[in-house]
């Protein structure tokens, strides 16, 4: 992948993580938060946002077993963004360590090139 093709795809992923984790935030405030007619249309906000999500990570110009990879790792950094401003969660020792791990994993994914057989 050249510099372009990586961020076009990191626009892309940064695009439809955004949209999945405010998708699933909503949706939980739907279930947990609302009632009558306020939950339906929590609902279908997240329906929306969650379709946005599904579109825009399948338009990452990006190999599919590549774009996984940098998906998990947006996606990771995305969701505790989201869950601080959401929730109000911090973050903590595990959660760092572990989405460490997650961002590196997701590198090499979609950033090690092996040789063609």
């Amino acid at each position: 992948m050249n510099a372009f093709q990586v961020a076009q795809s990191l626009l892309f992923l940064l695009i439809a993580t955004t949209l999945e984790v405010s998708g699933d935030a909503i949706v939980r405030k739907a279930i947990f938060e609302q009632v009558g007619s306020i939950r339906l249309g929590y609902f279908l906000a997240g329906a929306v946002l969650l379709f946005g999500y599904g579109s825009f990570l399948n338009l990452a110009p990006v190999p599919f077993e590549r774009v996984v990879g940098l998906y998990i790792a947006t996606l990771f950094v995305v969701w505790q963004m989201v869950a601080y401003v959401a929730f109000r969660t911090l973050l903590t020792m595990p959660i760092l360590v572990g989405g460490s791990l997650i961002i590196t994993g997701g590198l090499v994914i979609a950033f090690w090139q092996t040789a063609a057989p």
